[in-house]
């Protein structure tokens, strides 16, 4: 009987929402949340993306189930006022050849005053990345290799930013990708770019396994 109150949470894991019902699974609760939620929805480079057939929207986050996500690091310890306001808008291309998120930094996630921490950036790289190249791997799901950064301008707090991801070589179990993190910017407007990585992600030889505890679409 005291294990009974996981089921439900097991469930949700097994069964995670679609990316078209993960749109609809947040509602902005405070000013903040709905001054930064409104921005992005009305964004042209949001507008843009809607418009590409090849590219599906989601909430990747909101895929993991309530009781889990407040131990999850990007989808709960990070997320907040004041921190990542909302849950970042993603647009993934079929097959896993590209990737492009728009996220909200708040100034609860500095190292220096006013600047993002450095180590806020590599976790996005690394989760975004690797969300990229997933659907090209043979099991939808893999580990990090290798990621290389580099940083190219102080982040500042309390801004939007994009990163945007490319996968540029798959072989077997393993995935090549590429991306940045940029500064979001209005139309006609240069963005500045951030940070720059490549990565290489592998799929385990346990992958078909890991699918089934942790799937990712």
């Amino acid at each position: 009987m005291a294990t009974m109150p996981a089921v439900p949470a097991v469930k949700a894991l097994l069964n995670p929402p679609t990316d078209e019902q993960t749109l609809a699974m947040f509602e902005p609760e405070t000013d903040q949340e709905r001054e930064v939620e409104d921005y992005i929805n009305n964004h042209p480079l949001t507008h843009s993306m809607r418009t590409k057939e090849e590219f599906s929207e989601s909430r990747p986050h909101l895929k993991i189930p309530d009781p889990y996500r407040s131990h999850n690091l990007t989808g709960g310890t990070l997320m907040g006022p004041n921190r990542v306001v909302v849950p970042p808008v993603t647009f993934a291309e079929n097959g896993g050849k590209a990737l492009v998120s728009i996220s909200y930094l708040g100034h609860e996630l500095c190292g220096h005053p006013g600047i993002i921490h450095g180590g806020l950036l590599a976790t996005m790289l690394d989760e975004g990345l690797a969300r990229c190249c997933f659907a090209a791997l043979p099991h939808k799901v893999g580990m990090t290799a290798n990621l290389n950064i580099n940083y190219r301008a102080p982040a500042p707090a309390d801004s939007y930013v994009v990163l945007k991801a490319t996968t540029t070589k798959v072989e077997g179990r393993k995935a090549w990708v590429e991306g940045r993190i940029e500064t979001l910017v209005g139309e006609g407007e240069t963005p500045l770019v951030l940070a720059e990585a490549t990565a290489l992600f592998v799929s385990p030889k346990q992958a078909a396994m890991m699918m089934n505890l942790y799937p990712t679409t």
